[in-house]
This record gives structure tokens, C-alpha cells and sequence, in this order.
């Protein structure tokens, strides 16, 4: 017999704690109902594919969208590649594909989302629309609290690091490969690992953080500093870098995963080098007493 879902739709970048509070309806519902659960996603912002030059910030890159998602305990991921055709149909032909092609029942719509060509039809013209094509259509409530991609974002561009975390559900992390860069750090007595982050990965406010690294499959604790280097003249080239403590690897090629927990300060240009590492030894101090206290 052919599974039958219960789904929704959307392109959950985040996958913050609204998202998860509306699969987790999904899946409440697929259980009293006796059907599967399914959450129906896109592995490329759709703006992009509309948009030619627009430059996405991402909170989640697609591998760690469907980590994240695979986490909920969904019974099934669809991916659908959004295209100038998809993006053409109207919302009753979006609503038919998924009920002719993927077998769904029931579909749940988020409190505000909407869907379909230009966004036109709501959620009662969803429900008009179900009742044509034999598909059940319910909202969700919305989260207590709110949480939004756009409240995270924001968020994490004015370096407010908890708030972003609260939201989310989780810690704002960054992964990425540990590369060669001016080796500053190793010269102030600061070895910092240089992260390359992918291209469209959202990266919070200039400034230092309190961070967690894994690497290797081990946790350190660690500061982290985004931004130009102004003190060093290093030119525009915005950089990511760490600062491990007690942690003596050699890093270079090494994936990390860096989880933000905490905001220090912003970047600030120091009047020299001795200055600069003046900071860098209160921000080491400043971070250490936070973790104690978060410990």
C-alpha cells in the first residue's frame, strides 16, 4: 500500500525552534491520523534562483539544513529543485504536484507562510484549493515567543549572540576548513586557526566572541574574532579567526565547528601592536571568567 503524509512546506533556514514547533505538529499529526510525516524543502534559496545577483546570508548551509532536519525525526525529506518553472505555478498546481506526486494527505501551513506564483493566495484560498483536490489544509499557531530566520539574522549582525541562540533552539555555529593565513597571531603569541566559511554562511558582527570548538571530534574552549584587522593593515579582507585554549594540534586542513556563545566586544583599531595584544590578553581573561560562569 502507498504511504500517505501529513507535510509542509517551506525552505527552513535555521531550522530555528518556530520550525521545528511546526514539524513537530506535522509529526503530531501524522500519528493521530496514522499517516507519515514530511517536510518538503529546497536545497537553493529560491530568491537565488529568481534573483541573479542576489547574495543570500545563510544561518544554515544546505548539508547542515538536512542534518538539522533529519534531527526532527521526520519520516521524509523531499527536496525539491526550485526552477523559473516551479516558480511559475500557481498555488492550487504547487498543492496538486504534491498530492499527485508525493502522497499528501494533509498539508500544514505555517501561521504566516505563503506560497505559490507571487505569493498571491492565503490560507483560505488553501483550504478551497485542498477541498478541490481531496488534501486537508490546517494552520499551525504560531510559536509563544516568535522566532523568525529574519529575527535570528538580524540578530547575529548586531552581535547579539544569545538572543539569536535563544531563538534558534541551539548555538549559531560556523563550520569550516582551517587554512593558512598572515600568521599575526603566532607572532603576538595568539596562534589563531583562519576559517574558510562557505560563501553564502551568514558570519555575525565584527567583533570577538566566546566560542566552542570541535575539532577532531573533541571540544575546546576558545575566542574568536571576525573582521578586517584593522590594527594590522591587513586590507578589506574580512577574516574568521580562532583562538584555542590548550590546544596544541596542528590545525592546518582540519574541519572545525565553531558554536558562538557569547559576545566580547566589538572590533576596535589599536593604536599598536603591543595594545592590540594588551586587549588580546584581557579578552582571553574576560572569556575565561564567562565560561566559568556558564560552567
Amino acid at each position: 500500500m502507498k504511504m500517505k503524509y501529513v507535510a509542509t512546506i517551506g525552505f527552513f533556514d535555521g531550522v530555528h525552534s518556530g520550525h521545528r514547533y511546526l514539524i513537530e505538529r506535522v509529526r503530531e499529526v501524522a500519528r493521530i491520523r496514522g499517516l507519515q510525516s514530511m517536510v518538503v524543502t529546497f536545497p537553493v534559496h529560491p530568491r537565488k534562483v529568481l534573483q541573479a545577483d542576489y547574495q543570500p546570508q545563510l544561518l544554515t548551509t544546505k548539508d547542515e539544513k538536512l542534518e538539522l532536519l533529519a534531527k526532527t525525526g521526520v519520516d521524509k525529506l523531499v527536496l525539491l529543485d526550485f526552477d523559473r518553472e516551479m516558480a511559475r505555478m500557481t498555488a492550487r498546481e504547487f498543492m496538486q504536484m504534491l498530492h499527485r506526486d508525493y502522497a499528501v494527505e494533509v498539508l500544514i501551513v505555517g501561521y504566516d507562510h505563503r506560497f505559490g506564483q507571487g505569493r498571491t493566495a492565503c490560507f483560505e484560498d488553501y483550504v478551497t484549493y485542498g477541498k478541490e483536490l481531496s488534501m486537508e489544509v490546517l494552520r499551525a499557531e504560531e510559536l509563544k515567543g516568535g522566532a523568525s530566520s529574519t529575527v535570528v539574522r538580524r540578530a547575529l549582525l548586531g552581535g547579539d549572540v544569545a538572543l539569536a541562540n535563544s531563538k534558534l533552539g541551539y548555538r549559531y555555529f560556523l563550520h569550516g576548513k582551517v587554512v593558512h593565513g598572515f600568521r599575526n597571531g603566532t607572532r603576538m603569541g595568539f596562534p589563531t586557526a583562519n576559517l574558510q566559511v562557505e560563501e553564502d554562511k551568514l558570519i555575525p558582527m565584527n567583533g570577538a566572541y566566546g566560542v566552542e570548538v570541535t575539532v577532531a571530534g573533541k571540544v575546546y574552549q576558545g575566542m574568536l574574532n571576525i573582521g578586517q584587522r584593522p590594527t594590522l593593515d591587513n586590507g578589506e579582507e574580512r577574516s574568521v579567526e580562532v583562538h584555542i585554549f590548550d590546544c596544541q594540534m596542528d590545525l592546518y586542513d582540519q574541519w572545525l565547528c565553531v558554536e558562538f556563545l557569547f559576545f566580547l566586544r566589538a572590533e576596535k583599531k589599536f593604536l599598536s601592536v603591543d595594545e592590540l595584544c594588551k586587549q588580546l590578553d584581557v579578552d582571553k581573561s574576560d572569556c575565561k571568567r564567562m565560561f566559568s560562569v556558564l560552567n
